[in-house]
Parts: C-alpha cells; structure tokens; sequence
C-alpha cells in the first residue's frame, strides 16, 4: 500500500529509488516492518517468511485474471505451504496490506519482471509466481535493499528462493520501473494509479480514530480523566492538530475521536488493552446508536451480517440496562464459539445469543425470535465509501473478493448488480418478521444502487400477504449536527459522504405504519392520556370506584347520574337561580367558579340568556357524550357543586360585549358616586380572554332581580352580581 501523497519527493529525477514513494502509511507505520534511521525516517526492513507466504497466497485468490491471449505470468493454482499460519491479527493485517498493494500494481509489477527478463527467462514453478509478485513490491518499497532478517525467526525455502532471484536482478528491475514510470509520463507510480484511489489513500493517512466507550466498564468521565493523566487534552475539534488531544463525536455520545497519527501510542494504553475503549468505524457506531433510539426496555434485536463482533458488543453495551436479547446471525462455522464468548466475557456482554444459519434461511415465525422489535441489517456492499479497505474486509465482510474491485476505485456494474439483489433479498426477508416493528438499513456504500434504489423497491414490492401493517420510510433518529447534513437527509435518508474526518456512511430507518383496525373509544383513549399524566385535573367518567373514593373524601349528598343532559341543566338552573338571590357575605366565594359532576367546566357561549338565570340553560354546557339522556328524578341539591379551583386549572372564558344605552345619573359630582357605592364593595374587570376573580357590588338596587344595571361606571367595569354566567 501506498504512503500519503504528501510524503512523495514530487520533484525528484528518475531513479531507482523512485519506486520507494510508494510505501503505503499503514505499512510504513509498523514497527515489524521498519526501523527509524538517524535522521528519523522509517526505513523498511522486510516482514517475516510466514508474512510472504500468507500474502502470496491472499493474492493469488485476489489478482485479476486476463484473457488467455494476452497471459504472459502463469500463476498456477497450488497455494503455497506455510509451517507457521500468522495467527495474530497483526500478522493477519501484514499479509492483507501487502497482498492489496501488490494488487493494486499488478500490472506495473508484471511489466517490470518481463522488462528485467526475469520471466519467462527463469525456471520457477508457477505457483511461486504469486510470491514473486509480493515480494517484489515489498523489495521495491525498500528501495531495493536487503531485508534484515531476526536471529530467531523461522526461514521457509520457497522465499529465500525467490529473494535470492529478486538480489540478482536488483539493478533490471531499478531500470524497468524508470521505464514504467516515464512511460506514463508520471512524476512518480503512484500517479498511475487511478484517482478514486489516490483519493482513497489520501484520506486514510489522515482518516481520524474513532473509539467507543465501553460503559459496562467504566464511565466517560473515568475515561476523560484517564486520558488526561496520560497526557491527553479534550478539544472540540481534533482537526489540524498535531498533539495528544481527543473529542467527543457529535452523534454518538460515547464515542472518542483521536488524531489518526496516535494510534501507535494508543494501543499500548490500558484503557484499550482492558477494552474499555474500542477501536471501530462510526458508521457502525451510528447503526446501533440508531437501534438503540427505537427499542422499548424489553425488546429483542436481531443483528444481520455484523461483520466486526466489536458491533454486537457495541449493542450489547448500550443495552445492558434493559431486558432485551440480541440474536446475531451469519456465524456458519461453530468452531468460533469459544473464542467469541471469551471475547464478550472480557467485554462484559452478556445478552448475546449466535444463531449459526443464513439470514434468509431463518423461519420469520422461529419461536426463538418473537419478541424480536428492531431488526439491524448491516449487508455486504461494495465499499466504496470507506478509505482502507483492507480494515473493512477484515472487519467487516471477509470477502477478499471486493479487493480486486477496491484496487480500480469502483465495482463493476456485474458486481454491484449481485450485491444489490442480495441486499434487497435480505430487506425483504427482514419486512417479513411480524412482530418486528423497525428495520434499520446500513452500508458503508455511496452507490444509489445498493442505498436508495433498494430501500424504495423493497417499500413498494412489500408483500400484501401479510396480515400486518406495511412498512414506512421514517425520518433519522440520530441528530442532524450540520446544515450538510440537514441537506443531505431532507428525503429521510442519513448520509454521510468521504471525507477528511468520516468515511461514507448510508443509513435508513423503516417502521410499520398504524394500524388503523386498532381504533378504541373516546373514554379509552382519554383514559391513557389521564394515565401519562397529559389531563390532570380532568375527570372524564371515570369508574364508579374511583367515584365512590371522590364521594367519601367530600361531604355532599348524593348525585344526579352524570349521563343525565336535562338533570343537569335543570341543576344549573336551581345554582343560578339561588346564586342571583345572594345579597351578602359573598366574599368567600371568590376565586371560584362552577363545575359539572365532571371536572371538565366546557366554555359558556356568548347568549341572551346569561340576563335571565331562572328559565333553564338552552345553551350547551356539558360535552357532547353527555347527551341523549334522560333523568331518573327531577334533581337533587349539591353543596358541593361550587368548590375552590386553583388559579392555573380554571378554563378561560370566552369574552363577550354588553352594549346598554346611556343612563342618566342623579349624581353631578364624583362625591354623589362614592356615596352611593361605598368604598368596601368589590369590582370585576373583564380583560380579554382571560379568567379573572370576580368581584361583586352588593348594592340592592343593582342585585335586584329583573332590574337592569345602570351604566354609571366605566365601560370596563362589569357590574353583573356572578359576570361568568
């Protein structure tokens, strides 16, 4: 692999060490493959024999086969023996690296070992063709030195065969690759490489690290203070700076992003060691962050296709305070039972259950699955969004066979065709769970075939079989932290495009619409509201026992039935009939107002009939499920049909406009007024909508009944003896 544009001597002239600028920086950055000279650059000193071997062998199920008229290399079809399988990941990540950059150079490579004579000139079997091609790329990336080889390490006769060939030709293949490159009338190799991938290994030098934080472990406040202790600062931002800082991730509130030139130091951390941070791509961290926002304490999830474990642990973390379950699914072979349960045992994941079929083979109606809610897809794609793809292969899919479309920058059109069937096959199998009530869709692609295409066929061709609501496009549940991205989801879709912070990143959230079959009564609906809290004060028919608790707490005499429209009328007429009869002690009425057996007080209309309190209320005052009924006795007396309100509980009435002809009064002098009205009476003000304390004037002459009031005050004052009737 290459290193970063930046370190290429751009204008250097031709030369044999011209084919070193293109050391890759995730190989140039391991120690097992390089040492510092004194002048503090990374020199290459080779890899171990098994490194080779397992590289060769990657590339020869990865290297791009070609039409048999124009096959010069023979590369045979026996894979190469190794006494020692590299079983540590390092290792593993060594012989991936090496293998993708000698893929994506395949050609140059082959033209130079033609150009130097090398083949077909040789006697070397055809199956060492693929270690030829791999160590040459190394042996350039050294700049054609000896590779330095440890006292304790394990020699295989096949490498030391083909290193000794590569040393004899040393001085050719310095010519050829100056020939290659003035060929291409390029300042160096690199340029021959086509620009998505030039793209793509610019951005992975720079590509920052992201880590979640395992909080079954330890809190972010723990993990702040342990950074800090090691020298670490939190900023904002951890763009264009050089030093030991780290910052929280905007979407997920327990992710930490570092600078990506301190991954050496940190991996030698305890913090990482003891997994209490994880190294992981965001885009899976926003998958389960998603999940997590649309799950109930007891839902299950069933995970498909996770690729990394570090995502069903991430699930498994942030669901640990609940009862759900989660069932991962894709696991075919039983033998990484034991190593995948030491794992989550050292994670501290405990809700975890492998389910060791294919996704589509899986009965929708399996009994082990039924409380399954959301359901997490995560399918194979192209990859085209993230910068190594060597860390996604490996994380993600094991399927090397999309490094041979990686190497070219982009899938072909046959390829991202099979994927995109798979995929939908896979979303419409998910839409097929009944009790499932959201599907979660992600990929690391930014192909419209394998995003929005998908999702929409797979939401239009739904199976109308199943008794089941359908499926529905629902807006993200994650937070939207820029006007790009706001853009970029206006249609519901959350994207995130390549970029110098963040690889690409397609999400989708589909949730099945509301049944409308599932339709209750108005008192049930009523009643859950009354259950979340949403009608305090309100009482809306409740049960007779919870009636009976009202009636003990309360002195009064027994009740009309509620469901009683002229009953109650005729009890409204009684109350304003013996309130207009009232002339004095009034005042501890004040700050009250009537009520219904209900608690619900409806809004008194504008009417004439507000001035002749004894024929009985035609107007409506009781709702409307109150109606159609008729009493079972004329009325009985209340005495607690006016109580105390508290100020915020009272219903604003509705404001109306009293037009009376002038009046005359006997009085010509402000001192006439005060001795008719003495000074301790009371006044109301009407103030637009709102509910005021009415006030009383306890003159006779106005509370008399049938007598009109006189306008000898301000049009402001309302002078009826109870103004809310």
């Amino acid at each position: 692999m290459l290193n970063s544009p930046r370190g290429l001597d751009l204008s250097s002239s031709p030369g044999p060490e011209d084919i070193s600028q293109l050391s890759s920086p995730a190989l140039s950055g391991h120690a097992a493959s390089g040492e510092k000279s004194s002048a503090g650059v990374l020199e290459k000193t080779g890899y171990p024999d098994s490194v080779y071997v397992t590289a060769a062998n990657i590339f020869q199920g990865i290297r791009v086969e070609k039409s048999p008229d124009k096959v010069i290399i023979k590369y045979g079809n026996e894979p190469l023996r190794s006494f020692s399988e590299p079983e540590e990941e390092s290792f593993q990540r060594l012989s991936y690296e090496l293998a993708f950059s000698a893929l994506k150079y395949q050609d140059i490579l082959e033209t130079m070992l033609i150009d130097s004579y090398i083949l077909p000139s040789t006697t070397i079997p055809d199956h060492l063709n693929s270690l030829i091609i791999v160590m040459l790329y190394d042996f350039q990336d050294r700049k054609f030195q000896t590779r330095v080889l440890s006292d304790n390490e394990e020699s295989l006769s096949e490498v030391q065969e083909v290193e000794n060939l590569l040393n004899s030709f040393k001085t050719k293949l310095a010519a050829a690759l100056a020939r290659c490159r003035i060929k291409h009338d390029a300042l160096s190799i690199y340029h021959i490489l086509p620009e998505t991938v030039r793209k793509q290994e610019l951005r992975a030098s720079t590509l920052p690290l992201y880590a979640w934080i395992n909080t079954c472990k330890i809190s972010p406040e723990e993990v702040y203070n342990n950074l800090k202790i090691k020298g670490y600062r939190k900023v904002k931002s951890i763009l264009h700076i050089d030093d030991k800082v780290f910052a929280v991730d905007q979407h997920c509130y327990d992710v930490l992003i570092f600078p990506s030139h301190l991954k050496k130091d940190l991996v030698n951390i305890d913090l990482f060691k003891d997994y209490k941070l994880i190294f992981q791509d965001k885009s899976r961290s926003l998958a389960v962050h998603s999940v997590k926002a649309l799950l109930n304490m007891e839902d299950d999830i069933l995970m498909v296709n996770t690729g990394s474990w570090y995502t069903v642990a991430h699930m498994s973390i942030l669901t640990h305070n609940n009862t759900s379950k989660i069932f991962v699914c894709g696991v075919r072979s039983h033998a990484k039972d034991p190593d995948l349960k030491k794992l989550f045992t050292k994670m501290g994941c405990k809700n975890i259950e492998i389910l060791h079929d294919t996704f589509t083979n899986i009965d929708s109606k399996d009994q082990r699955l039924q409380k399954v809610k959301v359901i997490l897809l995560l399918p194979r794609c192209s990859g085209l969004g993230v910068s190594n793809p060597v860390e996604f292969i490996l994380n993600e899919h094991e399927d090397t066979d999309l490094l041979k479309d990686l190497s070219k920058g982009g899938t072909s059109k046959d390829k991202l065709h099979v994927l995109a069937q798979q995929q939908y096959e896979q979303l419409t199998h998910a839409m097929k769970f009944t009790k499932a009530q959201a599907v979660v869709y992600c990929t690391c692609s930014v192909y419209t075939e394998e995003n929005e295409a998908v999702v929409k066929k797979a939401l239009e061709f739904q199976d109308s079989g199943i008794k089941v609501q359908p499926y529905r496009l629902s807006p993200p549940v994650l937070p939207l932290c820029s006007l790009k991205e706001i853009q970029l989801s206006t249609d519901k879709f959350f994207r995130m495009e390549p970029s110098e912070i963040n690889n690409g990143c397609f999400l989708s959230i589909l949730t099945r619409e509301r049944d409308p079959t599932e339709t209750v009564s108005v008192k049930d609906v009523l009643a859950r509201a009354a259950a979340k809290g949403l009608l305090e004060g309100i009482d809306l028919g409740k049960s007779s026992k919870r009636e009976k608790k009202k009636k003990k707490s309360k002195t009064s005499l027994p009740k009309a039935p509620i469901n009683d429209n002229n009953g109650i009328q005729i009890k409204i007429a009684e109350f304003v009939h013996r309130e207009t009869k009232a002339n004095t002690n009034h005042s501890e009425t004040l700050a009250m107002k009537t009520s219904l057996p209900q608690k619900t007080t409806p809004q008194v209309g504008a009417s004439s009939q507000i001035r002749k309190p004894i024929k009985p209320c035609t107007q409506p005052l009781v709702p409307t499920f109150l109606k159609n009924t008729y009493p079972s006795r004329l009325y009985e007396r209340q005495t607690n049909f006016v109580r105390h309100r508290p100020e915020d509980k009272m219903v604003a009435l509705k404001p109306i406009e009293i037009v009376l002809p002038p009046v005359m009064l006997p009085f010509s002098n402000p001192e006439g007024l005060r001795a008719r009205f003495p000074a301790q009476h009371f006044y109301c003000r009407c103030v637009g909508p709102k509910t005021v304390v009415p006030g009383y004037i306890s003159s006779p002459s106005i509370t008399r009944r049938g007598e009109k009031p006189k306008e000898n005050l301000p049009s402001s004052l309302l002078r009826h003896p109870r103004p809310w009737l």
